[in-house]
């Protein structure tokens, strides 16, 4: 990866960065899309060009970022990210721009971008991504108690336990602004961007995973008291702070925080005699205090202190508080079986996998495909491994917790591509 430098002294840190264009789809690979990387508000000044390969994804490369003293400690009061421009031109489509992709230092940022049709009345798009929440202004969350009156279901929630919903309806402005748009993101895509909006992606990992929980519980939380909906509203969340948390459509992610939502998204905090996660409100602990809730920057503290994620949340939510899973995650055909499909594997899980591969692959052609036989051998072990390296896992061939549901849900995506064709 060459390492691009920058004129700015103040750039002394290097990040990484990787970009994966879809037609439309996370499904359809823009293959062969050329990408233009600049300096934020530069656009004449391109210092990259990149081509994106059969799945749709460029190589990674190497940007000038601050130094990571600035994402560690908050006195510094100096921006701890710089900022790009990615341009996106493929043909018969309408050319993106997304303006201030976030490059931390010593992470790895995936900047996905979705290629409309070109129309008549546009042949250009352009998304902006807000400022990180620990370095921009933003309102301060309103407290609201930690469990809710639990209202009568509308039939949209399954009440007796909290279940994994396929979609979150982001309403991207105040609850009462009735002009915001709503913005129907999986799951797992919202906690990534949250997660990304919150805290930084070179904070330890048992730091990362104590806000990513957070965040789960409170996004639960909205989802199982449908608390929106019981107020006549018709989305899930809101992306304000002073409601809900950070949300910006479009925005990159950190593959750090990829990959622990990845591992845990069925998992919740909760406390005795509650029947719903908890709503675990938190600040960044320095522009914004907030006794009883968890504090962003006294998470990293504490995880640089060698606490785990555990622990963290009860330093600041109490020592009761325990970790739930949710048993039902909807959209996906079946759930986790529970053990790890790997070499000399057999049964019905493994036909299933290989079936969900092949699907794939006919978008994917970097995916060999298999025979179907229910036998996971060596052929079986590097399609994954492939897949694996497509969706930025670990290619270790094994179809664990987070593999296996990757899988379920890309195989989603494409037969119901495939359904609309």
């Amino acid at each position: 990866m060459p390492y691009i430098r920058s004129r700015d002294p103040n750039l002394t840190g290097i990040g990484r960065l990787q970009i994966e264009a879809m037609l439309g789809s996370i499904a359809i690979p823009a293959a062969g899309a050329a990408i233009q990387v600049m300096p934020h508000g530069d656009r004449e000044n391109i210092i990259d060009e990149l081509i994106c390969d059969s799945s749709g994804q460029t190589p990674v490369i190497n940007l000038p970022t601050p130094p990571i003293d600035f994402s560690m400690d908050p006195t510094l009061d100096s921006q701890p990210y710089s900022e790009y421009d990615v341009r996106v031109i493929a043909e018969g489509y309408e050319n993106m721009l997304v303006e201030g992709v976030q490059i931390l230092p010593d992470t790895t940022a995936y900047q996905d971008i979705r290629l409309n049709p070109i129309q008549p009345e546009n042949t250009f798009g352009v998304i902006e991504i807000d400022d990180h929440t620990l370095w921009g202004n933003f309102p301060a969350k309103i407290p609201e108690v930690d469990a809710k009156d639990l209202p009568p279901s509308t039939g949209l929630v399954v009440l007796p336990e909290p279940v994994i919903p396929e979609f979150i309806i982001v309403h991207a402005g105040r609850p009462e602004n009735k002009s915001a748009p709503n913005y129907w993101i999986p799951f797992k895509d919202y906690i990534k961007n949250v997660a990304s909006c919150e805290i930084y992606a070179n904070w330890p990992e048992q730091t990362i995973r104590a806000n990513v929980l957070a965040i789960i519980s409170f996004t639960l939380n909205r989802v199982y008291t449908e608390w929106y909906r019981g107020k006549g509203y018709d989305f899930t969340v809101t992306n304000s702070t002073a409601f809900d948390q950070a949300f910006s459509y479009g925005r990159n992610i950190f593959d750090e925080i990829s990959r622990v939502v990845d591992d845990i998204f069925t998992t919740f905090i909760t406390k005795p005699n509650i029947r719903q996660p908890l709503l675990a409100q938190y600040c960044d602990g320095r522009k914004v205090s907030c006794p009883n809730w968890m504090t962003q920057w006294g998470s990293k503290d504490l995880g640089v202190q060698g606490y785990s994620a555990v622990d963290i949340l009860k330093r600041f939510y109490g020592y009761e508080i325990y970790l739930m899973e949710a048993r039902k995650v909807d959209g996906v055909p079946s759930s986790y079986p529970g053990i790890a499909l790997q070499m000399g594997s057999a049964g019905e899980n493994v036909r299933v996998i290989q079936e969900q591969l092949n699907a794939i692959a006919n978008n994917y052609p970097a995916i060999p495909k298999v025979k179907v036989d229910g036998i996971f051998g060596e052929a079986t072990r590097n399609a994954v491994e492939t897949f694996q390296r497509i969706f930025r896992l670990d290619a270790d061939g094994i179809v664990g917790f987070s593999t296996w549901y990757r899988i379920s849900n890309i195989y989603v995506a494409v037969t119901r591509i495939a359904e609309l064709r």
